[in-house]
C-alpha cells in the first residue's frame, strides 16, 4: 500500500510532483523485485500458476515503469497503482 500512496500521490499532484517520480518508481521497482523473486522462487509453496501470474506482473511493473522513466505521463500511473492495491487487498485476505 505503501508504493501505491507514493505513486498516487505523484499522479494527483502532478505536473507539481513529477521530480517524486523517479523516487516512486524506484520504490515500486524495488518492491516488486522482492516480491515476484521471493513468490516465484522454487521453494515457494505457490501452485504454479500463480507463480506464472505473479512473475507477469512484475514484467508488466517493470516495462511500465522503464516507459514512465523515458516518457513521463500520469495517467500511466493508474495501472501501477491499481495493481499495488488490488496485490496488497489479497495479501491482506490470506
Amino acid at each position: 500500500m505503501k508504493s501505491a500512496t507514493r505513486l498516487q500521490a505523484v499522479k494527483d499532484g502532478w505536473p507539481g510532483t513529477q521530480s517524486d517520480l523517479r523516487g516512486a518508481l524506484t520504490y515500486n521497482r524495488r518492491l516488486w523485485t522482492i516480491f515476484a523473486t521471493s513468490a516465484t522462487a522454487d521453494e515457494n509453496p505457490l501452485p504454479d500458476t500463480i507463480k506464472q501470474n505473479i512473475a507477469n506482473l512484475g514484467l508488466f511493473i517493470f516495462k511500465q515503469t522503464m516507459t514512465l522513466e523515458s516518457e513521463p505521463a500520469p495517467e500511466m500511473l493508474t495501472s501501477l497503482i491499481s495493481i499495488n492495491r488490488e496485490v496488497a487487498a489479497g495479501l491482506r485476505a490470506e
